[in-house]
C-alpha cells in the first residue's frame, strides 16, 4: 500500500468490533481470563489498542517496524536520551529546538551525560566532534527555527563506522517529506503535537525504530515512567495522519507562495526556506526529502519597533506558540518559549536574532496568507 492508503488503514485492524474507525478505549485495565494469560492488552499504562493503532499507522508511514506514543514530544526525547548512561556523551547540532537543548544542558548534565554541539551542517564537523564517550548524535533537520538542512545519511555514515546511534527529530519534516531511517538513522522521534496531529488540538509525541533492541529498551521506559500518550490524544493523533499527505502538500504549496513573495519584499532581509534555490541546503533537502515542508522563516529589515509592529498588524496569522496546524501562526523564537532557556550570547551565536521570525504556514488560501504578510509588511 502506498502512503495514503496506509495513513487511512493502517492500525484499524486492532479493533475487533469491525468499526471502520478506530474507538477511544478509554479504559484502565483489562479482564484478564486467567492467571499466566498472554493476552496483548493487560494494564492501559502498558498498552492500549486506541494507543497501538496509533503506533502501528505511525510506524509504518515513517517505514518502521515499532512505533512507541508518548504524551508530548519532549516525552518522547527523554525516552530515546533513556538509552544513554552515566558517562555518555551526545554528539549534536547547536541549531535544535530550545526545548532539546534545554533536556541536555539542563537536565542530562545532572547524570553525568555530556553533549558537544556543531554549528555548522559539514558532516565532517560531525566526525570531529566524535570522542571516545559518543553514544548518540542527535539530529534535526530542518532545524527549528534557522531551516538549516543537515545530511542525514552521511552523518548516518559516520556514525555507523563508530557504532553509535542516530536520532532525528522528524518533526519539521513530517513522515510526508522525510524518512530518517531510511537513509541510516536508528531512531525518529515526533513532536505529534504539530504536522502529525496536525490541528493544534493535542499534545503528543513518538519514537519510531527498526531495531528491535531499541524498541525493547524505549518499550520499557514508556512503560515504567509512564509519559503515554492518553487514548483521547492517540485517537486524535490517528485521526491527523489519515489526512497527512493531503495537508502537508498543501502546506508546501503555500510555503512556496509566501518564501517567494518574502524573498522578493522590500521589507525582508533574508527569507530562509529549503525549497528555495538560495538556500544554502538545497541540494541536500532536495536529495533527502520528497518536499520542502511548511515551515518559513526570516528576518525584517528594520529595529525591534519593526518587528511589533508586523506582529501587531497580522490579522490572518495568529501570534502563537507551536506550529504544524491547519492554521497560519507567526512566532519570534528570540522572545518566546521555545528558546527562552538559551542565554543572550547564545541565540545570538546559532542566529536566533530580534528581527527573525517564523511561520508556519497553514493550508488556508494562499491569496489571503499572502495579502495579510503585505499589509503587515508595509
Amino acid at each position: 500500500m502506498r502512503f495514503a492508503t496506509r495513513a487511512i488503514h493502517k492500525g484499524s485492524e486492532v479493533d475487533s468490533t469491525g468499526s471502520v474507525v478506530s474507538p477511544i478505549y478509554a479504559v484502565s485495565t483489562f479482564k484478564q481470563p486467567g492467571i499466566g494469560s498472554d493476552q496483548r492488552f493487560k494494564y492501559s499504562r502498558a498498552s492500549n489498542p486506541t494507543r497501538s493503532s496509533f503506533e502501528e499507522c505511525l510506524a509504518s508511514l515513517e517505514g518502521a517496524k515499532y512505533g512507541l506514543a508518548f504524551a508530548s514530544g519532549v516525552a518522547a526525547e527523554m525516552a530515546a536520551l533513556s538509552l544513554l548512561k552515566t558517562g555518555d556523551e551526545v554528539v549534536t547540532t547547536a541549531h535544535m529546538y530550545g526545548g532539546t537543548y534545554k533536556i541536555l544542558r539542563k537536565i542530562m548534565v545532572n547524570y553525568n551525560i555530556s553533549t558537544k554541539y556543531v554549528y555548522s551542517t559539514d558532516a565532517d564537523d560531525f566526525e570531529r566532534a566524535i570522542t571516545k564517550k559518543t553514544k548518540l548524535i542527535w539530529l534535526e533537520t530542518p532545524t527549528n527555527p534557522i531551516l538549516k538542512i543537515l545530511d542525514i545519511r552521511a552523518i548516518s555514515d559516520i556514525a555507523k563506522k563508530r557504532k553509535i546511534q542516530v536520532v532525528v527529530d522528524n518533526t519539521f519534516a513530517s513522515p510526508y517529506f522525510q524518512q530518517p531511517l531510511s537513509l541510516g538513522a536508528d531512531i525518529v522521534v515526533h513532536s505529534t503535537t504539530k504536522y502529525i496531529g496536525g490541528h493544534s488540538d493535542i499534545i503528543g509525541g513518538a519514537v519510531v525504530t527498526n531495531n528491535n533492541n531499541l524498541y525493547k529498551k524505549i518499550k520499557f521506559y514508556q512503560s515504567a515512567a509512564g509519559a503515554i500518550a492518553s487514548p483521547f490524544d492517540s485517537f486524535l493523533a490517528l485521526r491527523g495522519l489519515k489526512t497527512l499527505e493531503v495537508r502537508m502538500k498543501k502546506h508546501e504549496e503555500n510555503a512556496f507562495e509566501v518564501a517567494k513573495f518574502l524573498q522578493n519584499n522590500k521589507n525582508v532581509n533574508e527569507t530562509l526556506y529549503p525549497g528555495l534555490t538560495s538556500h544554502t541546503g538545497h541540494e541536500i533537502a532536495k536529495k533527502q526529502m520528497s518536499g520542502f515542508g511548511g515551515m518559513v522563516s526570516f528576518r525584517m529589515k528594520g529595529n525591534e519597533s519593526k518587528v511589533k509592529k508586523f506582529i501587531s498588524s497580522l490579522k490572518l496569522f495568529a501570534f502563537a506558540e507551536s506550529l504544524g496546524g491547519i492554521e497560519s501562526l507567526a512566532s519570534t523564537p528570540y522572545y518566546m518559549i521555545t528558546h527562552a532557556s538559551l542565554s543572550e550570547q547564545e541565540r545570538a551565536k546559532i542566529g536566533i536574532t530580534r528581527d527573525l521570525i517564523r511561520l508556519s504556514i497553514g493550508i488556508e488560501d494562499s491569496r489571503d496568507i499572502l495579502e495579510d504578510l503585505e499589509q503587515a509588511l508595509g
